[in-house]
């Protein structure tokens, strides 16, 4: 059984591109997760500790045969793999790999949260999750993407996103 899932894409050391590209390509080698669409890749500004570079940010559509705790161990494998240390909560990263929706699963547990536990908040994550799935419903605030966006109350973030060049 495979399922759709939603996976934020981000990275603000280094070679932005490359890391994120390096990300991409590593979850389309996988055998088990296929992309099916990807966004727009954004220039954004830091979001909860903001001492830091602008990240860049995308959102990639998949489907998977894995298991909601496999999918996350598969990407923090993945993240590992391309340098990623832990620092500071929010702090700065070589690669962030993020489940955002796994199908229409809501997920609390110690390991993982679907939705993501900030989704809502983050416009560098609404704005490219809109651009490719603008009707998807949230399953728990049971709004579209387009809806939360819309509703998003931090206009400076997602002023400031530019479309970024590939």
């Amino acid at each position: 059984m495979t399922v759709i899932a939603y996976i934020g894409v981000g990275s603000n050391q280094g070679d932005r591109h490359a890391h994120c590209a390096e990300a991409i390509a590593g979850i389309a080698a996988s055998g088990h997760t296929r992309i099916i669409d990807q966004s727009s890749w954004y220039l954004t500004e830091p979001w909860g500790y903001h001492d830091q570079d602008e990240f860049i940010n995308l959102v990639l559509k998949v489907e998977t045969g894995l298991a909601p705790l496999e999918l996350l161990r598969f990407l923090k494998e993945l993240e590992e793999k391309l340098g990623r240390q832990k620092t500071v909560p929010f702090g700065p990263r070589t690669i962030d790999l993020d489940i955002l929706l796994y199908g229409d699963r809501v997920i609390q547990s110690p390991e993982l949260t679907i939705p993501h536990t900030h989704l809502c908040e983050r416009g560098f994550v609404l704005v490219p999750l809109e651009e490719i799935a603008p009707q998807l419903v949230h399953p728990v605030q049971n709004r579209t993407i387009s809806r939360l966006l819309a509703e998003l109350d931090d206009g400076r973030r997602v002023v400031t996103l530019e479309r970024e060049n590939q």
